[in-house]
């Protein structure tokens, strides 16, 4: 089982973006309508939610559509607004040493990433981040010294609200301080139960849990794992063992001292690192982000790709991944 990632620039969207569409369209279609296209909310449904909630993403999502070909299907995907249901695993942790940085485990099939790392200014601020459905981002930083990452909530309820990876762009794409991404998370509604991390340039963090039927709750929490504030889907915590997760990442920043790079390899080693691919919950890369230095990795047993805002490098990584269906080896 292979993906390959690449690294692209495209400060403005433009042909490169409009290449990625094209490639990944088809799929994004098949899954956008597995429930039915009744299911999805009409183009002025999509259009209305992200002028009240996201206004300053209007530009780059009416740019985006007329790239994609201004067809109403496109249009009402690219809103994320209510979405089809999707589960993720993942593991993430602030490291709070002289160099505070936001490390995480992205935990998902590898036939369903986009495997894009995106280096964009769309809205006047440069952005670094993991592209998911298109525009969104499940991790990543802007240059201003601020950056996200995102873990599946572990609760099954699903309501009115975007899918949380343009939630996380528009975080990046507006905000500068945790503050600000508490303000931003706290008003937009959000279509499932995720766990959003962020951390900024003067090391101040949160962990904040959203889901569509509760208010978010915004945390001092360094862990995330996939439950919240207590596990309430049980099966799904059995599956990925996230409480598990959660207690070795606590007692790695609690109870021992330990280096950063120390604590940042064990992502590439049980329990934190999965290899259940064939179940959706194998971990596809490692993300480290040290935005006081504008600096990233992505991480892989073997390998490692450094880009930063100072240098940044188009590019692509093959990697492969083995077949086991056993959650930790």
């Amino acid at each position: 089982m292979e993906l390959v990632f690449r690294a692209i620039t495209e400060l403005d969207a433009g042909a490169k973006w409009q290449g990625e569409f094209q490639r990944l369209w088809p799929a994004y279609e098949r899954w956008y309508l597995s429930q039915g296209e009744e299911a999805r909310p009409t183009y002025l449904s999509c259009h209305r939610a992200l002028k009240k909630h996201m206004p300053e993403l209007r530009g780059t999502y009416e740019k985006l559509c007329e790239l994609a070909g201004g067809s109403d299907l496109a249009a009402r995907f690219l809103s994320f607004y209510c979405p089809p249901p999707y589960l993720t695993g993942c593991s993430q942790a602030v490291w709070p040493g002289e160099e505070p940085t936001l490390a995480r485990n992205y935990d998902y099939s590898p036939r369903f990433a986009d495997g894009l790392l995106l280096q964009s200014c769309w809205n006047g601020r440069r952005v670094i981040a993991m592209s998911d459905c298109l525009w969104g981002l499940v991790d990543g930083m802007n240059e201003t010294g601020l950056a996200v990452s995102l873990t599946f909530g572990g609760r099954r309820v699903v309501g009115k609200g975007f899918g949380v990876p343009l939630i996380l762009r528009y975080c990046l794409e507006v905000c500068e301080t945790v503050g600000e991404v508490a303000e931003v998370l706290k008003r937009i509604p959000t279509h499932m139960a995720y766990n959003v991390t962020a951390l900024d340039a003067q090391g101040r963090h949160l962990t904040a849990f959203l889901s569509p039927d509760r208010e978010t709750v915004i945390t001092r929490q360094r862990v995330a794992t996939n439950h919240q504030e207590r596990v309430e889907w049980h099966e799904h915590a059995r599956a990925t063992a996230t409480v598990e997760r959660e207690r070795f990442l606590l007692q790695r920043l609690t109870l021992h001292d330990e280096p950063a790079p120390k604590f940042m390899d064990a992502f590439l080693k049980p329990p934190l690192y999965s290899t259940a691919f064939t179940r959706g919950f194998g971990t596809l890369y490692t993300a480290i982000y040290q935005p006081r230095k504008g600096a990233m990795e992505l991480r892989w047993p073997g390998g490692i790709w450094r880009q930063s805002f100072k240098s940044f490098s188009e590019g692509a990584r093959a990697i492969r991944y083995p077949l086991a269906d056993a959650a930790w080896l």
